[in-house]
């Protein structure tokens, strides 16, 4: 058994504050903790994980993975979910981080994660499989779904290794501000609160265009921003 360190002493010592009481993402964070089958879904990501070898050994998959799914639940970009990481007992509790240890994993790692499970198309087999569980489990995704979209900045320096920048990012402008990078799309349960779907592009991509494959189907109602405005007949079609 690991030897207790002050920064987990401190986060355990925050459960039994007098004043406290659990909070819907408490809540929400211990039954995904019960019901995901994590070592399956973690089976079917690990032919394809970094092996440690010479170098710098990589961070454990099951732990990457909670950090993906926490990004996709709580519509995180990379280094909101670094930060919100550092900031929250809950979080860290849930993906098994002791900062008297070891570091948060930073946006890079998560990028690099997520490009693994774009490149072997686990992104959308992992959302199936846990969207399954859930709804076994009572957790239905309702006649509502949010829509929205968010831009996941990357490197755009060319003074890389290969001396240019990721082919599969692009620039886009939001406001007066210019950003390179990717776009995370996702569509969200208005009732629970749960993603039930994950569109990833490059950022230069409209946010209207993942919208199809945002909706399940069954939707009464859409939640969007401006940027849906023109595929009402599109909505309503699918509703």
């Amino acid at each position: 058994m690991k030897q207790q360190t002050l920064a987990m002493a401190a986060d355990e010592n925050a459960q039994y504050e007098q004043y406290r009481r659990p909070t819907k993402r408490d809540v929400f964070l211990a039954t995904m903790e019960q019901i995901v089958p994590w070592a399956e879904l973690c089976a079917v990501i690990e032919p394809h994980y970094p092996k440690a070898g010479n170098g710098r050994p990589p961070v454990g998959l099951e732990r990457m993975l909670r950090m993906y799914f926490v990004q996709h639940w709580f519509n995180l970009a990379d280094a909101a979910c670094e930060d919100a990481l550092l900031d929250s007992t809950a979080l860290r509790r849930f993906v098994g981080i002791d900062l008297g240890r070891e570091r948060v994993p930073d946006a890079t790692t998560l990028l690099k994660f997520r490009r693994l499970l774009e490149r072997h198309k686990l992104g959308e087999a992992l959302f199936a499989q846990v969207g399954a569980v859930l709804q076994a489990h009572g957790l239905k995704v309702g006649t509502g779904t949010i829509v929205d979209a968010t831009i996941i900045g990357a490197p755009s320096s060319t003074k890389i290794a290969d001396k240019q920048r990721d082919p599969e990012m692009h620039q886009t402008r939001k406001g007066k501000q210019w950003f390179f990078g990717m776009k995370l799309h996702i569509g969200v349960d208005a009732r629970t609160g749960l993603a039930h779907s994950a569109v990833v592009t490059a950022a230069n991509v409209h946010d209207k265009h993942p919208l199809p494959d945002l909706l399940h189907g069954n939707e009464q109602r859409v939640y969007g921003d401006s940027a849906y405005a023109s595929q009402k007949a599109l909505i309503e079609a699918k509703a």
